[in-house]
This record gives C-alpha cells, structure tokens and sequence, in this order.
C-alpha cells in the first residue's frame, strides 16, 4: 500500500465546519505572523517555517484524529509491542508502519530549528515529538478515533527528533 492508498483510506474529507476552523486559527497566526515581521521581532524565514509547521500540524491532526471515524475505545499499553511483532511474527505490515510513524513528525523536526531561528539540541527536538505524539495519541483514546499505543509515542518522537538533528546541522553548516 502506498502513502496516498493509506492516506485516503484512513482519512475522510474535511466537512465545512472542520475547514472554517483551521482557516480562521492559520488566518489569526497568518495575521500574527505578519504582526512580528512588520514589527521586526522575527525573521521572514521564520514566518514562513512557522506558517508551513502550523499547516503540517493541522493535516497532521486531521489525519491522525479529527477526520478518522469514531470506532470503540483501543489501546495497547505494551512498549515495543509492534517491534516483538516484526521479529518474531515476521510481520512487514507492521515494520512498514513503525517507519511511517517515524516518518510522520520528521518534516516538523526540520521545521523547528528554523522557525526558532537557532540550532536546537537533540533532546528539544525529542520532546516536541513527545508533546506533539503524545496529545494525537490522548486525542485518538479520548475521542475514539485510532489505537492509543506507546509505540507511537516513540516511533514519532524519534523522527521528529532526526529532523530536528538534520536541521540544526544544515544549520551549523550555513553559520
């Protein structure tokens, strides 16, 4: 299955009041972001990162949470449960998904050391995955929308992190 196969199959279109939502919080970060550049408290790069992060977010959310169809209440409270699965079942399946699910916060790793405008450490980058990973998880069990799963947790906090390592280091380079 490819990424679009398992995007469109896990996600239904945004209904009007889901799309005026978000259009009215990225209009007021929009209209803050343009707020801090005329008053030159922050760089343009900077509002341009923080608007792309805001927009990746918000799929993010959409896809992981909001537009997923509410089923019952799922959790698997064991750590590296899917990791047992892909060695001793063999499953690629699953291998597959602990990839994307790292995959799943890189881009907002690369995005946060540009839209702080510095280099951020390894464990900056970790704990934005965690917060990020963690309320998507919280939200997917509170509102019956997905399995709550440490794995998860960890697999998206990872990547998140790589991103922010990448980052900070094209960073270091340019300076």
């Amino acid at each position: 299955m490819d990424l679009y196969q398992i995007f469109i199959t896990h996600n239904r279109v945004w209904t009007v009041r889901e799309v005026i939502g978000f259009s009215i919080l990225y209009t007021i970060a929009l209209l803050t972001a343009l707020y801090l550049l005329y008053n030159k408290k922050i760089k343009l790069s900077q509002a341009i990162s923080g608007m792309i992060l805001l927009l990746f977010l918000g799929i993010v959310f959409g896809s992981t949470v909001f537009t997923r169809m509410p089923m019952e209440r799922k959790y698997n409270l064991e750590l590296f449960w899917s990791w047992k699965a892909v060695f001793l079942n063999h499953s690629l399946e699953l291998m597959k998904e602990n990839l994307l699910n790292c995959i799943l916060l890189f881009p907002m790793g690369l995005l946060l050391p540009v839209t702080f405008n510095r280099r951020l450490s390894w464990w900056k980058g970790l704990l934005a995955g965690v917060l990020v990973s963690g309320m998507i998880e919280t939200f997917q069990l509170i509102f019956c929308r997905g399995l709550f799963e440490w794995d998860d947790i960890v697999h998206n906090s990872l990547g998140c992190m790589a991103g922010c390592i990448i980052m900070s280091m094209v960073l270091k380079r340019k300076k």
